[in-house]
């Protein structure tokens, strides 16, 4: 028996499939979907692309990072957070969150592009994730791009919890010895105040990273520590390991 043929697909059915699984896969379901299409259309695709929507949603992340951060670890210093959103707002995590959403399959190209495979460049799925999170926010609010970054990131955000727990001078530590670089060098450039309410300026100084930061503190072991934090959050947006 020969079976009828479906009617072939328009434009637009095609186009919609593709973003109901993307959809599905944020936890999101947009009552704009011209919205997403927007935030998955590289330039090179035409001027209704996402660059405006990457541009919010570099400040929506910024932002939902931050309050996470910030709810999910009462006892973690400011310096600390500092460094714990620099690793997840850094373009090399976006683009690796955004492996694991697969989100180079929906990206939307010109000719060139798609055929040079620019989808798969970092960058550019970095961008495309922040678009999205642009988009998310525009559609359905702050409090729905929170809920998609906490999905996205997972165990991401606890692991960097528990990594914040360390002490700073051991978490320094670790990254010169992983590079196969020399120690870290503490300094006290200066002490102020009277005897009974001394305050130490330390100077930290990882030489092989050519990082120095310096902090004050009312012991010398908090300045160090307050120093090594500083050090770490200008190594923040650094890859770790040998490149």
């Amino acid at each position: 028996m020969v079976r009828p043929r479906k009617p072939p697909q328009s434009g637009s059915e095609r186009e919609r499939q593709p973003l109901a699984v993307l959809q599905r896969r944020l936890g999101y379901t947009f009552v704009e979907p011209q919205l997403l299409r927007q935030a998955v259309t590289h330039r090179s695709a035409g001027a209704d692309n996402w660059e405006r929507l990457e541009f919010l949603g570099d400040a929506v992340l910024g932002f939902v990072v931050s309050r996470l951060l910030f709810d999910l670890n009462p006892e973690v210093s400011e310096q600390q957070l500092t460094v714990m959103r620099a690793n997840l707002v850094q373009k090399e995590a976006l683009a690796n969150v955004a492996a694991d959403l697969g989100l180079s399959a929906f990206i939307n190209l010109g000719t060139i592009e798609t055929e040079s495979g620019v989808a798969e460049h970092s960058a550019v799925r970095a961008d495309a994730l922040e678009a999205v999170l642009g988009a998310v926010a525009c559609d359905g609010g702050i409090d729905a791009a929170s809920s998609v970054v906490e999905r996205l990131y997972g165990d991401r955000l606890t692991e960097l919890a528990d990594i914040a727990k360390k002490d700073p001078k051991s978490r320094l530590q670790e990254i010169v010895q992983a590079r196969r670089l020399d120690l870290p060098s503490y300094t006290v450039v200066a002490t102020t105040g009277e005897e009974h309410a001394r305050v130490y300026h330390v100077e930290c100084a990882a030489e092989g990273l050519s990082v120095r930061a310096a902090a004050s503190g009312r012991s010398l072991r908090e300045a160090e520590k307050r120093a090594a934090a500083a050090v770490l959050a200008i190594l923040a947006p650094m890859p770790d390991g040998d490149d």
